[in-house]
């Protein structure tokens, strides 16, 4: 395996990698799609991720990176429909990938499929290539549900993922907690599931001067600076942060930056919007916008903390992306920030999501006079390099390629025996 270079497969339907980020398809799982492919290219294998075209002028098949096209799979509507109303779609999704393979010629050695539909398509394509197939589904629609928090899940996506992680060849969870719920909620064999945690680009993400920072995007050099960055949904506990403000005003020079969202206009924009408005802190909260990445590490490097107010997370890419570059995390017990800030040191994880729990955890950092400095927060986290990532992910591709092996080898011999 180490000598064979693979050509892989990969399945992220309802999200571009290319997207951007911030917005309500586009987030940690878009980044991670788009590094790891990176990675396994520059190491020689070959990879297609396959997308959904959008309304937007893209190539059908893009140089991405070396190895890594993003092919854009055409269906009757192109528009920007939304995830679960793709669902319909997925045969025309399947039927697209294989005109393209047959186009192309190309016989690839395993599939790797982000999130439930992607799962979905990938099932379909499992039979009919006979190949491994892997998921990473990044989120789980049974854990979503049982926070209580926004929209339900709709049953489909429930009962899809179960069959999905039942069919497939190997499962990889991004952190323990996660591989538990699997086991717990949907029954996985704990054999069956690989625990790799997400990366952090190390180039991009560094320390920078807070000052430096500070200037370059026009924020004041004394206020103390809160920032969260993410998608605008209820999962991410937006409301209840700006809640916790109430309860760390006593600083004069407090401020809340907030990076994302699907603009000014959307509705969840308009709600947050409003609430600071009702709690009387809209002077207080800067709403950013949409970042391109090879900014953020200046938003991180100009906040005192980041804070995660999340009821759930799979990982919390934004957390190790805040402490490579040297800046302590406040956050709710999710994905793997508990692991993430005992190993930093630098930071604090509070018991629940409510606001007076999220104000005593900021309060607490930005009081704390000793927290480790910008390069020794970094230094925890290097081990979390896209290398590292890409060398265990694929360890977990040799798993599933000798998984299937041997049950096609089980087949001919009972084939054999029954002749």
């Amino acid at each position: 395996m180490e000598n064979k270079k693979l050509r892989i497969a990969m399945l992220s339907i309802h999200s571009n990698p290319i997207g951007e980020l911030g917005t309500n398809d586009t987030g940690g799982m878009s980044v991670y799609i788009r590094e790891l492919a990176r990675e396994l290219g520059r190491r020689g294998h070959w990879i297609d991720i396959f997308t959904r075209l959008h309304n937007g002028g893209h190539q059908p098949v893009m140089d991405l990176f070396e190895n890594v096209r993003l092919v854009h799979l055409g269906i009757p509507n192109n528009g920007n429909l939304s995830r679960l109303a793709l669902y319909p779609y997925l045969p025309d999704f399947f039927k697209s990938m294989e005109d393209f393979r047959f186009h192309e010629g190309i016989e690839y050695d395993l599939i790797h499929s982000h999130y439930w539909l992607s799962g979905r398509l990938g099932s379909w394509v499992q039979e009919l290539w006979n190949i491994p197939h892997l998921v990473m589904l990044h989120t789980l629609g049974e854990v979503k549900n049982r926070t209580g928090v926004g929209r339900p899940e709709p049953e489909i996506r429930v009962a899809a993922e179960k069959e999905l992680v039942e069919t497939c060849h190997r499962i990889i969870a991004p952190t323990d907690r996660e591989k538990n719920s699997l086991v717990r909620y949907y029954s996985v064999s704990e054999q069956k599931i690989g625990v790799v945690p997400c990366g952090v680009n190390l180039d991009l993400f560094r320390p920078q001067p807070k000052q430096a920072a500070r200037k370059q995007l026009g924020f004041a050099r004394d206020d103390i600076i809160l920032l969260n960055v993410g998608r605008f949904e209820p999962l991410k506990g937006i409301d209840r942060l700006l809640e916790a403000m109430i309860h760390v005003r006593d600083h004069r020079r407090l401020r809340l930056i907030i990076v994302g969202g699907d603009g000014n206009q959307a509705p969840e924009s308009q709600f947050l919007r409003q609430k600071a408005a009702n709690l009387g802190i809209e002077d207080e909260v800067i709403f950013a916008g949409r970042i391109e990445q090879k900014y953020l590490p200046l938003y991180y490097s100009s906040a005192d903390v980041l804070v995660m107010a999340s009821h759930y997370e799979s990982f919390g890419l934004v957390g190790l992306e805040a402490l490579a570059c040297g800046r302590p995390v406040v956050s709710t017990p999710v994905g793997a920030m508990e692991t993430l800030i005992r190993q930093s040191q630098a930071g604090q994880v509070v018991s629940d999501t409510l606001p007076r729990s999220l104000a005593k955890g900021i309060q607490s950092i930005i009081r704390n006079s000793a927290l480790p400095q910008a390069d020794e927060i970094r230094k925890a986290v290097l081990a979390y390099s896209w290398s590292n990532v890409a060398a265990a992910i694929l360890k977990e591709y040799e798993t599933a390629i000798r998984h299937h092996s041997y049950e096609d080898e089980c087949l001919v011999s009972a084939q054999a025996s029954c002749g």
